[in-house]
């Protein structure tokens, strides 16, 4: 497809996948009047977010900086930089931390009318 200027539109597909980042099959969508949100999220360098679930599938896109997804159970770590994308895990404690710099997500739920985004665990703030 070209553009009037003569230019190309191009496409990439950024994540295709029905699992979670740590491997975690996605079983199904929530049922309800559907609500998609997309969040942009900027979380400062050596920070760390509470420990919290998702109800709901989301994926995150790294825009900048790095991020770090810790499973909070088993322990397991994944570092995900600019320009990834990863599905989060649904209904599994989790936090994600930066390290030397800041870092933006561009974050999207497929959710529905009335649930939340992201719930915290007992004695935690709220992700945001």
């Amino acid at each position: 497809m070209s553009s009037d200027s003569g230019k190309t539109v191009t496409s990439e597909t950024l994540l295709n996948s029905g699992k979670a980042w740590n491997g975690q099959v996605i079983e199904n969508y929530p049922t309800g009047k559907p609500e998609i949100t997309l969040m942009k999220m900027t979380i400062p360098a050596h920070s760390e977010l509470p420990w919290h679930t998702h109800p709901i599938p989301n994926t995150a896109f790294v825009v900048s900086g790095s991020l770090t997804v810790e499973d909070k159970f088993s322990g397991e770590t994944k570092t995900f930089n600019a320009g990834e994308a990863f599905n989060e895990s649904i209904n599994i404690a989790h936090r994600g931390y930066t390290t030397n710099e800041p870092t933006d997500l561009i974050i999207f739920y497929a959710g529905a009318e009335g649930m939340e985004l992201s719930i915290p665990l007992p004695g935690e703030e709220s992700e945001y």
